[in-house]
């Protein structure tokens, strides 16, 4: 383990040889405040020395309960430089599931900033909790403030540092499916997942990252938060989702990461300007395509990006062809957080559409007989937190179980081709690959999101929302279209995987209403238990299809 080196290992590096480099870039009412690494490290030595003052056990669960900022990022070395551990939350958790987490993590002091909603969550944070709330976004009462630990503690001198076979954080899934589980991994796995990520993707102090998923995702952890401190790099927040566009021109990522729904919402933006045919035309003309490449780079704040990410979801292939078009070549990863995020990347220059990447350094995988991809590497979960039993489950002789079902290529790129417990049995006793299905008709660009569901049924059915334009479209016409698309849909399935039924509903599946996890995937047990009592009067129904 002596090759690799703690988070703190780093901050101190910077400290010392780069202390008035700017790391933190955090824009409050359209203000951007600065931290310089001295900055930086003298608050989070100043936290960390009030921790110690409260004479907590060591190893005692601290949560950060906020949305990506500056503070978060601090709040996290100062628990690590304290030598306890870290819980962090997602910050659209409901008031129950709060509370669930932060007694099943055993947390005995919460970091409370950046939120929307934190007089609906209030109720879910023991009042035995100390509470220490973060400056500048809210004014939260009865609560110790940052600022006031900052006024009234001495910076812990030297270079405290943790063992690195220590644990560093329980990070609990969003789950798609049932309870969060806590993931417990070390500050080795860190140390190992970044310092190996570095050798196919080109971090340096001269990177820039833009910090937008939540930072309680191991995916944003890895890349931002460790991405940044262990290459030097500089990070700029979102304040806002009406500020995203603005933000993220100004940070200039060198390196940015999104969601498929990200992407799509950038597709959807730049033919709101032009649609496609004059896209096309302007692509087709020589001296003009470059142009208008660049301006579209520009405009989306991705001209200086020299890696684009896709991760957390599977990615429609048209999707990837299509901005492929404008030069911006999307590399797709796949990870999860019980590995560390440290799997499988696509690098910039060897992209293959439709997979997500060839196995990173160390990192072994194989396929089980029902084409389960299995990994393993040195930086695999700790387990799961008081749950030994599905960690069994999980990991099974040194190897990691995902629940994805997947295909390795002669040259070794992994295609990830549907999840296993999204599976399901029609009343023919056929299984149907949900994922699959979805991910054709994610040609439609009528269709905004779908779900296929159908367990027990004869044939499946197709939930479906529509995007903005679409929705304006008169009633008449937008049938007309979706029915040619089913047509041309089920001419390409099997006859047990043909839809039956394509229903159009109304209300978008979001991250606020619970239908999407907070990194944007489709909770599907909570979209069957929504719909399955409708189930049998829309079957009833003459028309194939129906707005619901």
């Amino acid at each position: 383990m002596n090759q690799y080196n703690s988070p703190l290992q780093s901050l101190y590096n910077w400290e010392d040889k780069i202390p008035n480099k700017i790391y933190l870039q955090q824009p409050i009412n359209g203000v951007y405040h600065n931290w310089t690494w001295k900055e930086f490290g003298d608050e989070v030595r100043r936290v960390a020395s009030y921790i110690k003052s409260l004479n907590l056990p060591k190893n005692t669960k601290i949560a950060i309960l906020s949305k990506n900022c500056a503070h978060w990022i601090m709040s996290d070395l100062a628990i690590m430089m304290s030598g306890n551990i870290s819980v962090p939350l997602y910050p659209n958790l409901n008031s129950d599931s709060l509370r669930e987490i932060l007694d099943h993590s055993e947390s005995k002091m919460i970091f409370i900033g950046k939120l929307d909603n934190f007089e609906d969550l209030k109720v879910g944070i023991p009042s035995e909790l100390i509470s220490v709330a973060f400056p500048k976004y809210h004014s939260y009462q009865n609560m110790i403030n940052w600022d006031d630990i900052i006024k009234e503690n001495n910076p812990i001198l030297g270079n405290p540092d943790n063992d690195l076979s220590d644990i560093a954080s329980i990070i609990y899934t969003s789950g798609t499916t049932g309870s969060p589980k806590g993931v417990m991994h070390k500050y080795f796995n860190f140390a190992f997942a970044i310092k190996h990520a570095f050798e196919v993707i080109d971090f340096n102090q001269n990177t820039r990252l833009f910090s937008y998923l939540p930072l309680s995702h191991i995916a944003e952890r890895l890349l931002v938060q460790m991405g940044s401190i262990y290459s030097g790099g500089v990070v700029s927040f979102a304040e806002s989702l009406d500020l995203f566009k603005e933000n993220l021109i100004y940070a200039k990522p060198t390196i940015f990461l999104g969601v498929p729904r990200i992407w799509s919402k950038f597709k959807d933006g730049i033919l709101v300007k032009v649609n496609q045919k004059k896209l096309n035309l302007m692509l087709s003309i020589p001296f003009l395509s470059s142009l208008i490449k660049k301006k579209i780079k520009s405009q989306l704040g991705l001209g200086f990006t020299e890696n684009t990410f896709c991760g957390a979801a599977a990615m429609p292939v048209d999707l990837l062809k299509w901005f492929k078009k404008l030069d911006i070549n999307i590399q797709e990863a796949y990870a999860m957080t019980e590995n560390c995020c440290y799997s499988h990347v696509t690098v910039r220059d060897n992209i293959k559409i439709g997979y997500v990447g060839k196995a990173l350094p160390h990192c072994e995988v194989k396929l089980s007989d029902q084409k389960e991809i299995m990994i393993r590497h040195k930086a695999l979960m700790d387990g799961y937190y008081k749950n030994q039993e599905i960690t069994n489950e999980t990991i099974i002789d040194g190897w990691l179980c995902t629940g994805d079902q997947g295909e390795v290529d002669s040259e070794g790129f992994l295609k990830i081709t549907g999840r296993i417990k999204d599976l399901f049995k029609t009343s023919k006793g056929k299984y149907v690959v949900p994922s699959s299905i979805e991910m054709l008709l994610s040609r439609d660009s009528n269709i905004d999101q779908s779900c296929v569901v159908g367990a027990g049924l004869a044939q499946p059915i197709l939930l479906v929302v529509l995007n903005e334009s679409s929705k304006n479209k008169p009633a008449n016409e937008i049938k007309d279209l979706l029915g040619k698309s089913l047509f041309k849909l089920n001419s390409k399935l099997n006859s047990h995987e043909r839809i039956e039924k394509m229903i159009v509903i109304s209300e978008p599946w979001t991250i606020d209403n619970k239908f999407l996890t907070p990194t944007m995937k489709l909770k599907r047990n909570v979209i069957e238990n929504k719909y399955k009592d409708k189930y049998d009067s829309w079957l009833e129904k003459t028309n194939q299809i129906i707005f619901n």
